[in-house]
């Protein structure tokens, strides 16, 4: 099981990791939701947790849950900017449409206010 990433996000995870001391990995915790078919909460942490699996891209270290590491199989992670937010997105190849019927734009999974904090 895999994701790729994209650039965009393959940078802000980067400076994460960079401005996080003892940072050893990137932790994604992702459920199912949204119109985007996926959320997603996220830290920077020292060492993997019991029951968590660590993935690597690249030269990237992610310490996911299994449920988080079979949602992402497959998935193309990316990181948008918008004037209003910016966030992780998540395109899955397996998905045709949105499952809410509502507006069918992904949005971004972290504000621009949250982002100028880190």
């Amino acid at each position: 099981m895999s994701f790729t990433l994209t650039p965009s996000a393959e940078k802000f995870i980067r400076r994460m990791l960079r401005f996080s001391p003892g940072a050893g990995g990137f932790r994604l915790n992702v459920s199912a939701g949204g119109c985007a078919g996926l959320t997603a909460e996220f830290d920077v942490e020292p060492a993997v947790r019991p029951g968590e699996v660590v993935e690597t891209v690249g030269d990237l270290s992610f310490f996911l849950p299994v449920a988080s590491q079979q949602l992402l199989d497959g998935v193309v992670v990316d990181f948008v900017e918008t004037p209003t937010s910016s966030g992780f997105m998540f395109h899955d190849p397996k998905r045709s449409a949105c499952g809410c019927a509502t507006d069918t734009t992904p949005k971004p999974t972290v504000t621009l206010h949250q982002l100028r904090e880190i």
